[in-house]
């Protein structure tokens, strides 16, 4: 009660809460075709190269949000590319540009003049501190996302299980492919502000991982996904708030422990009654 209490009197909560509404709202898309994709490193990728361009923001006196965005459709649009035109060395690949990313961003924020920034709050996100102007930065996003979701949604599910078929019906296997990744990206600079950069990856694939455990429709992951991203969400801010734990990390550590329960139940259920 102390917890619902809390949420109804204090802003900064409330804030986090609708933060957390709009992530839901685009990781139930997205953390399920990184899962049907199986393309969690490429995910990966963007999200911790997306540093870079947040660096790059900073020195030359842009807002960081702009950096991310810039850069993480940049980095979706090189690394499908790599996935798609260099497979046999693509990991490599991916991983330079990863730590390449990473390390450019915290260089460029090194050697910004008179700007000390905590790293922490782009690492780990900080969603306590989301501001007005923030939520309505995310909404566009969210909103973004959806609609390229509700727009080419047959094409991603195309491409996801079948580039032959897709082709077949004309669909632009490459393009389509990219603007997949493009949607994540944007999920990415969302997730940013919630769990940081290092948990993007468990943020965005666990629920969506979650999910499938109970069904393989792809509309019903999405739907559950994005419940159960907002249930760990408030369940993580709520236990954040009791005691005094980083809200991002506890975030996390809840989705992975609701996955890990529920995947050890189904393995042993269908032990027992197979």
């Amino acid at each position: 009660m102390d917890v619902i209490s809390a949420f109804f009197t204090y802003g900064f909560l409330q804030n986090a809460l609708l933060a957390a509404v709009l992530a839901s709202v685009s990781c139930g898309i997205s953390g399920t075709f990184v899962n049907i994709n199986r393309i969690t490193f490429v995910a990966g990728g963007i999200a911790h190269a997306v540093l870079g361009g947040v660096g790059a923001a900073v020195y030359f006196g842009f807002s960081p949000f702009a950096g991310a965005i810039v850069s993480s459709i940049f980095f979706a649009v090189v690394l499908g590319l790599v996935k798609l035109k260099i497979s046999q060395h693509e990991d490599t690949v991916i991983g330079a540009l990863w730590a390449g990313g990473m390390s450019t961003g915290i260089i460029f924020m090194y050697l910004t003049p008179g700007y000390s920034v905590n790293i922490t709050s782009y690492l780990f996100g900080n969603i306590l501190l989301v501001s007005q102007s923030d939520l309505i930065i995310l909404f566009v996003l969210a909103l973004i996302t959806l609609l390229m979701a509700v727009i080419f949604y047959r094409q991603f599910v195309f491409v996801s299980f079948d580039e032959e078929f897709a082709r077949l019906r004309n669909v632009k296997s490459t393009l389509i492919y990219i603007l997949m990744l493009s949607m994540i990206a944007l999920t990415v600079v969302i997730l940013m502000k919630v769990v940081g950069l290092v948990l993007v990856i468990a943020f965005l694939s666990l629920p969506a991982a979650t999910a499938a455990l109970f069904t393989k429709k792809i509309h019903l992951i999405i739907v559950f996904s994005g419940l159960l991203n907002l249930i760990f969400s408030f369940m993580g801010l709520s236990f954040s708030y009791l005691y005094n734990l980083p809200t991002g990390a506890t975030i996390t550590l809840v989705s992975g422990v609701v996955f890990m329960v529920f995947m050890l139940w189904r393995h042993f259920y269908a032990r027992i009654f197979k």
